[in-house]
């Protein structure tokens, strides 16, 4: 199959990608979001509900490294093929099964569904070329839609005293025209190589190589970590910690979300631009650490908003894809073995998380946000180092070309004198 797509091919391919993280946006909250009507409809309490949606970290779990494999073995397409049939299997069965063990093994599947589809797509944009970590970040984009629309969607089924299942034969219905979109599309040539990135590291040596990837994979955890700890407690911390009202609390919450999208945007603009990955992780990861510091430190409003706002623009709107892209441009031949051990390590954190910060919060939950802010302080320290590894020189001359960069980083680039694609 040859790497050169038409302009048609390519649009009708993204589409039936940035569908897919769509439904995805929608099949991580769903089942949060009918908590209550499937503990009746289950017969058992909210608990027990929660229990089942911990299947899907499972499922993340257990299958992101094997469909790495499948996908440089057997390729892009049969990945997220698969994915979509697994989605259309969790969302047709959920709403129809009363067994509780049958309901964990649907939830398990959604989450295999979501490996299935990360090990695909990520690798197919890198390999279409043209601006890939532009294309990544805003697969985030489509995530964060389908989290915005499932709400109110299910707002409107409970105003209208409709069955709760339509949410979910919704989303399938949409997995089934997306199919036919997906039939028709042709995906680029496998382990396609990026060589404005290879030229630009061609003397980097073994070792750098190798500091830079173990470096970006401990990224892979603490780029999860920070959204899931500040998701699960911001609202407590500032209720309890802050003193604020519930809707202040509640709202910082929201303004995170709106900076996540805030983020996409501006990630996708400044890339589309040609802005170093490597030193926008690096401007992103410092910003996001003094936001929440602030966040975790300030007693004003105004203040702790502006923070929450800044910490979801540069912690959640899409780093982690661009992270991810530096890491498939430097192992073009395994970007699917690559795709499942970074987003492994993601899932690491979705269970490591939990854990940690509930046995913090017994003693105080500001233990819990500066837990938050020494992960985001480990963050900020590697990308530097793999910045600093993927860049040839001393590592005197790297840090000053960093900075010297870093002070362009959103400026105009002008024709004809654009950096490359780092």
């Amino acid at each position: 199959m040859t790497n050169t797509l038409t302009k048609s091919n390519k649009r009708r391919l993204s589409i039936a990608l940035y569908l897919n993280y769509l439904v995805h946006g929608i099949g991580l909250i769903i089942l949060t979001q009918n908590m209550q009507e499937l503990g009746h409809f289950w017969n058992v309490p909210i608990a027990t509900v929660s229990y089942v949606i911990s299947g899907i970290g499972i499922g993340k779990l257990i299958a992101y490294f094997l469909f790495g494999y499948l996908s440089d073995r057997f390729g892009r397409k049969q990945l997220v093929l698969t994915g979509a049939l697994s989605y259309m299997v969790f969302f047709l069965g959920v709403p129809f099964t009363t067994n509780i063990a049958v309901a964990y093994l649907f939830a398990i599947i959604a989450g295999i569904a979501n490996s299935a589809l990360d090990s695909g797509t990520y690798p197919t944009f890198v390999e279409m070329g043209g601006s890939s970590s532009a294309s990544n970040v805003f697969i985030k984009a489509f995530m964060s839609l389908g989290e915005f629309v499932l709400p109110l969607a299910i707002a409107l089924i409970e105003a209208k005293s409709l069955w709760f299942g339509w949410s979910f034969i919704g989303t399938l219905l949409v997995l089934v025209a997306n199919l036919f979109i997906l039939r028709g599309a042709k995906f680029p040539e496998m382990n396609h190589v990026d060589e404005a990135f290879v030229e630009e590291h061609e003397n980097v040596s073994k070792f750098r190589k190798i500091i830079a990837t173990i470096s970006l994979a401990i990224y892979g955890y603490t780029t999860m970590a920070i959204m899931i700890l500040f998701t699960q407690w911001i609202s407590m911390f500032a209720t309890n910690n802050l003193g604020y009202s519930s809707l202040v609390s509640h709202g910082l919450l929201s303004l995170y979300s709106i900076g996540s999208i805030t983020g996409v945007i501006l990630n996708f603009i400044l890339l589309k631009f040609s802005i170093s990955e490597t030193k926008l992780l690096v401007a992103m990861n410092a910003l996001s650490l003094l936001a929440i510091f602030t966040v975790s430190h300030s007693s004003t409003i105004l203040i702790t908003s502006i923070a929450a706002f800044l910490f979801g623009v540069t912690a959640a709107g899409g780093v982690m894809q661009v992270a991810l892209n530096v890491l498939l441009k430097m192992y073009p031949m395994h970007k699917g073995i690559i795709t499942g051990t970074y987003f492994t390590f993601g899932s690491i954190a979705t269970f490591t998380i939990p854990i940690v910060t509930g046995w913090l919060s017994k003693t105080n939950i500001q233990l819990v946000m500066n837990f938050d802010v020494m992960i985001e302080l480990v963050g900020t320290i590697v990308v530097i180092l793999t910045a600093v590894s993927l860049t040839s020189g001393t590592v005197r001359e790297t840090v000053s070309h960093m900075i010297s960069g870093l002070m362009h980083v959103g400026a105009p680039v002008a024709s004809g004198d654009r950096p490359k694609d780092n």
